[in-house]
């Protein structure tokens, strides 16, 4: 093996070694999750029981529904319980081409990714859900003689999406502070391409949300907003230029 192979080699066993502690963590988290799978099922389903009419409830249309969606639901929760070390071992990887300086942020890149990651999550849940679900349903049973039995998997699918979505848009910020600290992205070239990501803020909504105005608004404005604050972040926090630059 030549010296050129080597290097790649080694790279791809690091990344290999990472991939399977950030595994094996979210297996454990999901072994734990799993065990209160029922309970976290009625906390995620309690915005949607809220808004279903007197009379209506959840269903599962196939025997095997209930034990799938507690599993996808055990698999999201452990997702959420394994994401610092997940985060931490995708630090690990990337910090050998790092500089000392640039290393000090591990710590900071963790606590910020998992506080964001929560908080978007969160801001979903309690203030988008019973909104969306409100509406669609009232939606659905305008007419009178519609009544609304949800499927339990259809709800969890969309929840889980929909919660997904959140934390990893409020992620923006913390992506563009790191990026500027390492100087691949600065201020001015985040606004010269603020109406790109006006766009991608609607196409995401688009994609993300169910087929509805009022849900991909509900994406892409807090896209748009946390894009403009990631402005002012790389802004005041963003890697300075050298003398040579300058």
């Amino acid at each position: 093996m030549n010296d050129a192979q080597l290097p790649l080699m080694e790279h791809l066993e690091e990344l290999r070694r990472r991939l399977i502690i950030s595994l094996a963590a979210w297996g454990i988290g999901f072994l734990i999750c799993y065990a209160f799978a029922e309970t976290l099922f009625r906390f995620i389903a309690a915005p949607v029981r809220a808004a279903l009419p007197a009379g209506s409830s959840l269903v599962f249309i196939s025997a095997t529904e209930p034990f799938f969606a507690y599993l996808k639901i055990a698999a999201f929760a452990g997702l959420l319980a394994a994401l610092p070390v997940i985060l931490w071992q995708a630090w690990l990887f990337v910090a050998p081409g790092l500089y000392v300086d640039e290393k000090r942020l591990a710590v900071p890149f963790v606590l910020s990714g998992c506080l964001c990651f929560g908080l978007g999550a969160y801001f979903g849940f309690t203030h988008v859900f019973p909104v969306i679900f409100t509406f669609l349903i009232g939606f659905g049973t305008g007419a009178g003689e519609i009544n609304a039995m949800l499927s339990m998997g259809a709800y969890l699918s969309l929840s889980l999406r929909l919660l997904l979505s959140f934390g990893l848009i409020f992620e923006l910020p913390v992506a563009i502070f790191f990026l500027a600290r390492l100087g691949l992205v600065d201020h001015r070239w985040l606004a010269a391409k603020r109406k790109f990501a006006i766009v991608l803020a609607f196409v995401v909504g688009a994609i993300l949300t169910p087929p509805d105005v009022f849900s991909q608004v509900a994406i892409a404005l807090p896209f748009i907003l946390l894009y403009e604050v990631g402005i002012v972040v790389a802004r005041l926090f963003g890697k300075k230029p050298g003398p040579a630059a300058e």
